[in-house]
Parts: structure tokens; sequence; C-alpha cells
């Protein structure tokens, strides 16, 4: 009951953050708006109806599931520079299949080192999560936390990348196996803009103080480790601004 209660808002805070990114590009980008584009943010909106009601982890897990299909199904349209060169056709993660792939796991283990970070620094186990279960060598809980940011974190970064033509197709290599592979060159660019993406500040929705965005991890660490504590009813996740 105490995993549901804690992974329950962590999905719903995940889809919540693609859905903002959706209406964004929508709203930026409006002849770019298609009617499958539409059907995503709506169907997500639905979804959230439905976790907030999920009665075990199972079928939160399958809500979640659904909404990933939704998102990545039309994430493509979201990249309006290089279509023809950088496509995104669906996730692949291991290997990675495509260019825009490549870039997303590569932010996404940057991401999660810096999550596992936060959650050890707070003085939590990285391995014993709640929505992700005990696995052998897996940083569960770490994952859990990464969850509300890979929208925030990685899926915008990578889209300014490619849009921006900031990296273009030369920067990866295709391997005999299929496994698209990130150039060295193009690993530092990549983590370049991560970094520069962490040292920005906003104004955190739930705390209303200004802090860098490098932050937000170790507050969402903390306000995990005072939920175990009992400190605070619930976990709050991180919430995108719409």
């Amino acid at each position: 009951e105490l995993s549901l209660a804690i992974a329950r808002p962590i999905v719903a805070a995940k889809v919540f953050n693609y859905r903002v990114l959706l209406l964004r590009h929508q709203r930026n980008h409006p002849e770019h708006s298609t009617e499958s584009l539409l059907s995503a943010i709506n169907g997500l909106a639905d979804r959230m109806r439905n976790i907030e009601k999920a009665l075990s982890l199972d079928v939160l897990r399958g809500y979640e599931g659904e909404c990933a299909t939704m998102y990545f199904g039309v994430l493509s349209q979201l990249i309006v520079a290089q279509e023809d060169d950088l496509q995104f056709v669906h996730r692949t993660k291991r290997p990675p299949l495509d260019p825009a792939n490549a870039v997303l796991s590569f932010l996404y283990a940057l991401l999660t080192n810096d999550v596992r970070s936060a959650v050890e620094t707070v003085g939590l186990d990285p391995q014993v999560g709640f929505l992700h279960q005990l696995r052998s060598g897996r940083p569960s809980l770490a994952l859990d936390l990464v969850e509300e940011f890979r929208a925030y974190l990685g899926d915008r970064i990578m889209l300014n990348l490619i849009n921006l033509k900031q990296i273009t197709k030369d920067d990866f290599e295709v391997r005999e196996s299929g496994e698209v592979r990130i150039k060295d060159n193009a690993r530092k660019v990549i983590l370049s803009a991560y970094q520069k993406r962490k040292q920005e500040e906003i104004v955190h929705p739930l705390l209303d103080e200004e802090v860098t965005i490098g932050l937000l991890p170790h507050i969402q660490a903390q306000l995990m480790a005072r939920c175990i504590r009992g400190d605070i009813p619930e976990y709050p996740p991180f919430y995108m601004n719409q």
C-alpha cells in the first residue's frame, strides 16, 4: 500500500509532464498540430484520471505503459528540423536504433546518475524502489525519481539539440547490429547542453523558491526521505509549469 501511495503520484507527474511538452509544442508550432497529436494530448489527460484511481501497482504500470506508447507515438512530430536525417520512429533502448533514441538514452543515463547521487546524499538506499521492483544491481529508487524528470531533463534537451541543429546525422555511427552510437565530439555537445540546462534557474512549483534546475533531484530526494520518515503525509513529485 505504501509503494502504491508513493508510486501513483510519480506516474501522474511523469504523464503530466509528457502532456505539458506536447501542449507546448502545439502552442508554439500550431502549423505542426495534427489530429494524432491532439488525440495523444487528450488520451494522456484521460489516463491521468485513471492513474489517480489505480488500486494496484500492476494496474498503475499498465496505465504508465499506455501513456508511454501514446507519447512516444507522436514524439517524432516535435522534431521540426532535420526530420529526414534524425527521425524518431518509436522508443528503442538496448540498443538504440536511431540517433534520437541514442541521445535520449545518453541523457537518461546522465539523469539517473545525478538522481542516484541525490538519493544517496539524503541517506536513502537507491536500490529499493516503489514503482520499480527490487532487482540486483538496479537503482530502483533512483529510477522512480527519474520518471518525473524524463520529459523535462531528457526529451526536451534532445529535441532542442536536434531542432537547433546542434547535432546532425554526421554525429552518429551505425554498427553492424543496427545499434546507433554517438560520436565522442557529439557526446561532449550533449553533455554541455545538459550541464547548461542544470545551471538555469526556475521557481520550484512546490517550494515557491528560486532554485537551479540542477538542484531539483536533490530537492525531490529530500522530499522522498521526508515522506518515508513520515514527516509529510505524501510524496509531492515535480510538475512542469504549463
